[in-house]
């Protein structure tokens, strides 16, 4: 194929080979086309019969129907069932128009072989294990979801009331049911259909008091009951409303409506939507939806990690999203790339009161396009820094955006970046250090992570660096005052409210990602780096299960916060009133600070020695 030899030489781990290797593959290569939706390979079907590299659009890895990564030009794939003569793994279909070089099996299993062939098959495989166990844990299940998730609140009218009253209530802000207290222990209901029916047939008077169209007795369920045994208990009752009951207390009605549209407003429906939004006003529309779903989940009792991974994987299905119609419009990017997530999506801690937090890096351009190459990818930041905004995510008060210069460079300049950081420690390289080194590649093709990481791990080799992390660890302020209450109006918040993202979230995670570093731990989310830093010996068992219980509820408080706020209409913040918790709550989130507290108290001890 023509040019292929040169194309090639730009990707792993074809850039390893000497020209006259490359050129004989590339002489030796068939191109494939493969129009929107076509499949080049499908989980469990033939064994791929060669090598293949994508040249130009994008092609997506599907697991069981999800989207598992995006490939971009240069990127293979195929190479897992080659190498093993078994069918593939993952179902591979282009997002758009693509094009594809197919290298003959001998060729393939030839470059593979090489010392840069096996990184390569080592990196990629790794990422798409990866990616398939965060997308699954990001896609919790709606048959695990119970009846308390969907149910809706009960509206009760009196016995006395006219039927006209019912049918003027039906129907209002999603009202399908009202329930009458018939007598101490009788509960009647009336739907739509039984006020649609009386009125039809005269057989009620308008007039008539609604005990004398309720119906009894009424389906119950329990709350605890999963959703998809309430579709059974309901078609078994031939009946399109059941009460739910907390004991003997009625807690909420169920509708027939409500159960059917569980599916639709689930994790994996809403992904599947964002992903296929035509354009960009669909997208927003699509996202307005998540503050519902979040909702829903909060109360289904979906522990606070796991909301942190399905807002994550959501955001990540966002930006994709928005770099597919920045791509349409301006062009496939002339030379491999790499957005980054920063902050707490990079940890997949994401929430609906984050911020943008993001970057770009992009291969070293030719000499003389530096410039040419820097404005398409300013272009590419800039529309998704400004798609974000418009689906609700704010820009960075601090400005770190991948359309800002500061955060958008090559892959040099960010090696470059991370070495300096390291070498010169100072206050900016500091506040650089730690937005920078909560890295995650989100898309793109450019392998950029493994040398990052590698200046990551090396880390506490430069006690200056490491000592100055400390610092800013141990001395970020958790919200508690000088008697250890929980501390409010601080720092120009609102009287009586407590910032739990400064005052809780940013001391706890400053101070892991210390213990981190010191231990040579990259790993990004705060849970799983307090388990590995516990499995080195880097801190004692005590510690680690302290923090980590403090990590869960300081997240779990913020998170009902959210909800309830979600719940009157409100968007999401991070300030709460700490009178207006719950006393356990309030119990609990003042343990959890003093627990950052002692933390920081016995590595603020650990900085003047040096070590």
């Amino acid at each position: 194929m023509e040019h292929l030899d040169t194309f090639l030489a730009h990707y792993p781990p074809f850039d390893a080979l000497d020209p006259e290797a490359r050129s004989a593959l590339a002489a030796d290569a068939a191109e494939r086309t493969y129009r929107a939706g076509e499949t080049a390979l499908v989980e469990d079907g033939l064994p791929t019969p060669g090598l293949w590299v994508l040249l130009t659009g994008s092609m997506e890895l599907l697991h069981e129907s999800e989207a598992i990564q995006v490939l971009e030009p240069g990127e293979c794939f195929g190479h897992p069932s080659l190498l093993s003569g078994m069918a593939p793994a993952f179902t591979v279909r282009a997002r758009e128009r693509s094009t594809c070089a197919l290298l003959s099996a001998e060729a393939g299993r030839r470059v593979l072989g090489t010392e840069a062939g096996v990184a390569y098959v080592a990196k990629t495989m790794r990422q798409r294990l990866v990616g398939t166990g965060h997308t699954v844990h990001g896609l919790p299940d709606v048959g695990t979801t119970p009846v308390s998730a969907i149910m809706r609140e009960p509206v009760f009218l009196k016995p006395e009331e006219p039927v006209r009253q019912a049918a003027g209530r039906l129907g209002r802000d999603g009202v399908s049911a009202l329930l009458v207290r018939l007598d101490e222990d009788r509960v009647g209901i009336v739907t739509d259909a039984d006020l649609r029916g009386v009125v039809a047939g005269d057989r009620v008077p308008v007039d008539a008091p609604v005990r004398e169209l309720a119906r009894a007795p009424v389906p119950t369920v329990p709350i605890e009951q999963l959703a998809v045994e309430a579709i059974v208990d309901m078609v078994a009752e031939g009946t399109d409303h059941v009460v739910v009951l907390d004991g003997d207390r009625v807690c909420g009605v169920l509708s027939a409506i409500d159960l059917l549209g569980l599916e639709a407003r689930s994790p994996i429906a809403l992904r599947h939507r964002i992903l296929g939004a035509v354009d960009e006003d669909e997208l927003v529309r699509a996202t307005m939806r998540l503050p519902r779903l979040f909702q829903l989940l909060v109360q289904a009792g979906v522990p606070p990690r796991e909301l942190g991974r399905v807002l994550s994987l959501q955001h990540d299905a966002v930006v994709a999203r928005l770099v597919d119609f920045s791509i349409w419009r301006n062009g496939s990017a002339p030379i491999a790339w790499a957005w980054l997530d920063l902050g707490s999506a990079a940890r997949r801690e994401f929430t609906l009161a984050s911020d943008q937090d993001n970057a770009l890096a992009y291969s070293v351009p030719d000499p003389g396009h530096e410039t040419e190459m820097d404005r398409y990818f300013a272009r590419l930041g800039a529309d998704v820094n400004e798609g974000l905004v418009r689906c609700g995510i704010g820009l960075d008060n601090n400005g770190v955006l991948a359309s800002k210069r500061l955060w958008r460079m090559s892959k040099a300049g960010w090696l470059y970046t991370f070495d300096e950081a390291l070498r010169e420690p100072d206050e900016s390289h500091l506040i650089r250090a730690t937005v920078a080194f909560d890295f995650r590649p989100a898309t793109g093709g450019l392998d950029v992570a493994g040398e990052l990481t590698e200046r990551i791990r090396a880390a506490r080799r430069y006690p200056g660096f490491m000592r100055l992390m400390a610092r800013a660890a141990a001395g970020f302020p958790v919200a508690l005052g000088f008697r250890g209450h929980l501390a409010t109006g601080r720092e120009g918040d609102p009287e009586g409210r407590l910032d739990i993202k400064r005052g809780a979230i940013i001391p706890l995670v400053n101070l892991v990602r210390f213990h981190a570093l010191a231990n040579g731990v990259t790993i990004s989310p705060t849970a799983d780096r307090i388990d590995a830093v516990a499995s080195v010996g880097g801190m004692e068992r005590a510690m680690a299960d302290g923090l980590r219980e403090a990590f869960t509820v300081i997240t779990r408080i913020r998170f009902e916060h959210h909800a309830a706020l979600i719940a009157t209409g409100a968007v999401p913040d991070n300030l709460i009133d700490p009178d207006e918790l719950p006393p356990i709550a309030r119990t609990e989130l003042r343990e959890a600070l003093h627990v950052v507290r002692r933390a920081q108290k016995q590595l603020a001890g650990w900085v003047p020695s040096g070590r």
